[in-house]
Formats: structure tokens, C-alpha cells, sequence
């Protein structure tokens, strides 16, 4: 998070906040499949119908909601206007460090990783406590697909139990559903 923000006033941030996230709404429309166009009317209706259903199935669980590239963009924009994306982002980032076949690439994406969001004072760092970032570091000596395993659930754990209940209810997500 940006530590310069802590200076400002919290109605400010408040405002602000929910500001960015109004905005954020009619930015991401498109992306999120509210305005597809196409010549075929039965598509459309079909596509509409999908994306709807999509986007109510986004609060049966966090999981539905990470399953869905839409529900993805949705959430990391919502965090965006909370500024804590950063979470996401590296949950993600482990994600992909998962694929990832190659023992060379897997040892300079996993210390990319860790010096962007694990390292204490990195610059996108992500919350966790000393005793599981001491982990992932020690486990970066021997790079294995498993090696942000702890950090990455207690991420992934603190999104599901925060961020992801503020989604629910903020703006952007209520006039998704009343548009599904």
C-alpha cells in the first residue's frame, strides 16, 4: 500500500475511495461483458444470460470468483479503489510461478516474486507475519513450485475473509447484479 496516503484525513480517503470506485465501474464495463456487440440477437441474449449468471455466481464463493477471468478483473479493480491489490496481484503471480516447468526460470521468477511482495519493505508488500516470510525466504534457497505455498494461503486466506465480503457490498458489485 501507498504509505503516503496515511497523511491524508481518512474522510478524504473515504471519498476518494468511493470516487474511484464509481468511476472504476464505468471504466470496466466493457470488460467485464456488460456491452457485448454482436449481429446476432440470439448471441447477444445467450452471452448476456452467461455473463449474468457469471456474475451472481461470483458470491457463492470466493472460489467461483477466482475461477472466472471477469470475477478476477472485477475484484482487482475493487481493490484498486481500496488500494490493496497487491494482494491479488501476488496471489496470482504464484499462480503462474506454479506453471512454471523450467528450474532456471523457476529460481529468478521465485526471488522476482519474493523481492516484489514477500521481502520485508518490498514495494508491493503483501501482509503476512515474520514467521511465514522467514519461511518463503528459506525456501527460495531450493526453488521448488511449492515455495510461496504458506505465503500464498495466508494470502489468498486474509482476501477471503476481507476483502472479498467488502466486494459483495460495494457499488460496483451491487449494480452488476442489478444489471445480471
Amino acid at each position: 500500500m501507498c504509505r503516503g496516503l496515511a497523511a491524508l484525513p481518512i474522510t478524504c480517503l473515504e471519498r476518494a475511495k468511493d470516487l474511484k470506485s464509481r468511476l472504476g465501474i464505468l471504466l470496466h464495463k466493457p470488460e467485464l461483458g456488460h456491452r457485448i456487440r454482436t449481429s446476432s440477437k440470439l448471441q447477444l441474449g445467450s452471452r448476456q444470460r452467461d455473463s449474468s449468471r457469471e456474475v451472481l455466481e461470483w458470491r457463492e464463493s470466493f472460489d467461483q470468483l477466482l475461477k472466472s477471468k471477469n470475477g478476477v478483473t472485477a475484484f482487482h479493480t475493487f481493490l484498486k479503489t481500496e488500494f490493496s491489490e497487491e494482494n491479488l496481484d501476488f496471489w496470482l503471480a504464484c499462480e503462474d510461478f506454479k506453471k512454471t516447468r523450467s528450474k532456471t526460470k523457476l529460481a529468478s521468477k521465485a526471488n522476482r516474486i519474493f523481492e516484489e511482495f514477500v521481502q520485508s519493505e518490498a514495494p508491493r508488500e503483501v501482509n503476512i507475519d515474520h514467521e511465514t516470510r522467514e519461511i518463503t525466504r528459506k525456501n527460495l534457497s531450493g526453488a521448488t513450485s511449492a515455495c510461496f505455498n504458506e505465503a500464498q494461503a495466508k494470502t489468498r486466506t486474509l482476501m477471503e475473509k476481507d476483502s472479498y465480503p467488502r466486494f459483495l457490498k460495494s457499488a460496483s458489485y451491487q449494480d452488476m447484479t442489478k444489471q445480471a
